[in-house]
């Protein structure tokens, strides 16, 4: 009995001692399977759930002023984001989550559990640096933070129009965000990193390609006059109670744009407030009938033509004029006046007489080469080229009325570029935004003496006695014409419906600002562009003269060595 029970024990002691040697070699055996033959496979399934190549951001070139001061810079915030397929695993806290981001939590779940064939999906885009850190405390499994960087605009409303704006992609929209997005735009980089569980980067692994920012862009906008311009216009279009409103200032040297401003505008750092009819500028993309601010070219022509001398007579009596069906009417009976007194008064009939004096193709040759019917070329996005039809087609009554301003239609810019001819010696400047953008060579559309004597006459029309005595300067001489429009609509021009501009320059003596001002349909009894839009342009250039340091040339002790400019009336 006792020699069977050892047997039974050393036969347990084999079976056991073979388990233990076939457990071994199992163990073994998967050992080296996995070390050595699966090793690759079962690295790269490591890999694939905590190894991640991620991009590195890039942020936007920064936009400047002409003296280097911030117009748009890229700020960077967080970017909370999620894999579903492991939210899911504890959907209950994605409510945590949404308490943080300030969201509807039924709304996120259902965010999250309609795209649960995914790895990602985006829980909301750029969040403060403060929210991510509060979302990133909670450690909830599958969710993360992403680096993004956001566009801010310092000047707000002031240089929207100009700026434009970028969407929350970082590219750009409108205005200059869009037409230099190119330049402005980076390139991201990408690395390689571990995370854990929750989805949270442990290390870096590897550098795969470093980012490249964007490059920087200085425009020739001067943040003081566009302050100052803005302001102005603002305060216009509300004391009027104004439908819209849009001013210019360029440098008349190389036609700069020193400021451009409109009404109503928008605030692009908010874009919950942006409504698509106030994104466009309406100073470059907008044409209107430029009214009697367009006689100055219409003498031009006159003088160009050697037809006419500053000092010829037009007999403007009795204050009407007959072409075809139409008349044509000033205000009162001027009598017989001078080419000066004609822009002076702003007569209509003595325009008229003179347009119709000239040939049509030298008449039309003069508007063309001032920039009329053709884009200024600045680069600005959707740059309106105006009308300016061919004088094959022209009728009797399109010559008068293109003499005062209707028939033809202009942008804000291309009055300001027209304007600079004459400011400029008769050089027409090409307009610019980026300083740098090559400065073109000017245009010579006139004569250096027909371009003075203009200023002289313009001179003449800010003075006691002209229309535009409201856009004085105290120490500086003006020059400048008003224009009051009556708006078009169906079936034909309407009653009480005006634009008011007014455009000019300063110093007389040397010009160096022009500016051009507009005021959409005012309101009440006051409509008249000497009235609404002259004291826009007074309250500005009073400010730019002297922010740009253009010394004074009309004070007291001045006048009595120079005595009047010349061809100013008595």
């Amino acid at each position: 009995m006792k020699e069977e029970t050892t047997g039974v024990s050393r036969w347990r002691r084999l079976v056991v001692l073979g388990a233990l040697v076939l457990a071994f070699s199992a163990v073994l055996v998967r050992g080296v399977d996995l070390q050595v033959v699966q090793q690759d496979f079962l690295r790269g399934e490591g890999d694939a759930r905590h190894l991640r190549v991620v991009a590195l951001p890039a942020h936007r070139g920064m936009i400047m002023d002409r003296q280097g001061e911030p117009m748009a810079v890229s700020t960077p915030v967080d970017t909370v984001w999620a894999n579903p397929q492991e939210v899911l695993e504890e959907p209950q806290r994605l409510h945590e989550v949404a308490q943080v981001l300030g969201v509807d939590p039924t709304a996120l779940y259902r965010r999250v559990s309609d795209r649960a064939g995914r790895e990602f999906v985006y829980l909301r885009r750029h969040v403060t640096p403060e929210v991510g850190a509060r979302v990133s405390a909670l450690g909830v499994p599958g969710v993360g933070l992403q680096r993004e960087y956001r566009r801010y605009y310092p000047m707000g409303e002031v240089a929207s129009h100009v700026l434009g704006f970028t969407n929350i992609d970082d590219h750009g929209q409108e205005g200059i965000e869009l037409g230099y997005n190119a330049w402005l735009t980076g390139e991201p980089g990408a690395k390689r990193v571990l995370r854990d569980r929750l989805g949270r980067v442990i290390r870096d692994v590897e550098n795969i390609r470093p980012a490249s920012h964007g490059q920087d862009l200085r425009l020739t906008i001067d943040q003081r006059l566009q302050y100052l311009a803005y302001r102005e216009l603002k305060a216009a279009v509300s004391a009027h109670g104004a439908r819209a409103g849009s001013a210019v200032i360029l440098d008349a040297r190389n036609g700069d744009v020193l400021a451009m401003v409109n009404q109503p505008s928008y605030n692009p750092n908010n874009r919950e407030t942006l409504q698509g009819d106030r994104f466009r500028n309406r100073a470059v993309t907008d044409l209107i009938e430029p009214g009697s601010t367009i006689k100055p070219f219409t003498v031009a022509a006159a003088l160009e033509s050697g037809q006419f001398q500053p000092e010829t007579l037009l007999e403007t009596s009795p204050g009407t004029l007959r072409v075809g069906r139409h008349t044509i009417r000033d205000i009162r009976n001027y009598g017989l006046i001078d080419l000066s007194t004609l822009l002076v008064k702003s007569s209509n009939v003595g325009a008229s007489k003179l347009a119709m004096a000239i040939e049509p193709q030298a008449l039309w040759e003069t508007f063309f080469q001032l920039g009329f019917g053709r884009a200024t070329g600045s680069g600005f996005p959707g740059e309106a080229g105006g009308t300016l039809r061919d004088f094959l087609y022209w009728r009797e009554v399109d010559r008068a009325t293109l003499a005062f301003g209707y028939g033809v239609s202009v942008s804000m810019l291309q009055l300001a570029q027209a304007y600079a001819a004459i400011a400029n010696d008769g050089v027409m400047p090409a307009p610019r935004f980026v300083q740098s953008q090559e400065v073109r060579p000017g245009e010579q559309v006139m004569h250096a003496s027909t371009a003075r004597t203009l200023v002289d006459m313009l001179e003449a029309s800010v003075e006691p006695g002209g229309t535009g005595v409201r856009a004085r300067v105290e120490g500086y001489r003006v020059a400048g014409k008003t224009g009051t429009v009556r708006k078009s609509g169906a079936g034909g021009y309407t009653e009480g419906r005006y634009l008011s501009l007014f455009a000019g320059m300063a110093p007389a003596s040397n010009p160096r600002l022009v500016m051009v001002v507009m005021v959409d349909e005012p309101s009440g009894d006051q409509y008249y562009g000497g009235q609404v839009a002259a004291p826009v342009f007074s309250n500005v250039m009073r400010g730019a003269l002297r922010l740009m340091d253009i010394p004074p040339d009309d004070l007291p002790a001045l006048r009595s060595v120079s005595g009047p400019g010349q061809g100013n009336p008595a």
